[in-house]
């Protein structure tokens, strides 16, 4: 299997958002990828996180699912740059999108444009028991809203954690930590069973 934490340096990048590497690392072993499942790419951006999952499942399928043109051409780009040919890019501003998949094993949420309950929604759908969904959240409110729904579900158990990435960067003589934006990491395991009304 391949080893996670490509070099953020090897990705294209354009002006979009990519999930910097340590979260990229975490995101991906919370999901447990199996080497022939089948997985989506909420809010792929780059194409980052895309990428590492379609190598974590060389037998599999990864649907990379991003609204904004650039991104999606940079995930072109990116997925000619590593090869990979087990990605289908779906361009569409999510929920949308759903409808050109029949199952899902693992679902990751790197943005949900303000349609994050729709988003889950529509992923629980498709999702098989046992499997997962790993929401990566910025914002106080997205990590908010993202507890108060998975509290409601009888048919899900969820952990969350929070992330501080610091770097250490040369500055003359000295090593200063140069801090990325805490991250939120939501690992949502579906069970079966019924929702609360």
């Amino acid at each position: 299997m391949y080893q996670l934490g490509i070099p953020d340096e090897e990705f294209i990048r354009g002006k979009v958002p990519m999930t910097k590497e340590e979260i990229r690392i975490l995101t991906i072993a919370k999901a447990q990828i199996k080497p022939d499942g089948i997985i989506c790419d909420v809010g792929a951006g780059t194409g980052s996180l895309s990428i590492e999952a379609a190598l974590q499942a060389p037998k599999g399928m990864v649907y990379a699912i991003e609204k904004n043109p650039e991104g999606v051409e940079l995930i072109c780009k990116n997925v000619d740059k590593f090869g990979v040919k087990n990605i289908k890019i779906i361009e569409a501003y999510a929920p949308a999108g759903f409808e050109q998949i029949s199952r899902l094993d693992t679902a990751i949420i790197g943005g949900s444009g303000g349609n994050l309950d729709e988003i889950i929604e529509a992923i629980d759908r498709k999702l098989t028991v046992g499997g997962r969904i790993v929401i990566n959240c910025i914002t106080i409110q997205t990590i908010a809203q993202c507890i108060a729904y998975m509290r409601k579900r009888t048919d899900y158990s969820y952990e969350a954690i929070q992330v501080q990435v610091s770097q250490l960067q040369q500055v003359g003589g000295y090593d200063l930590a140069k801090a990325h934006n805490p991250i939120y990491i939501v690992t949502c395991e579906k069970r079966g069973g019924k929702n609360i009304d």
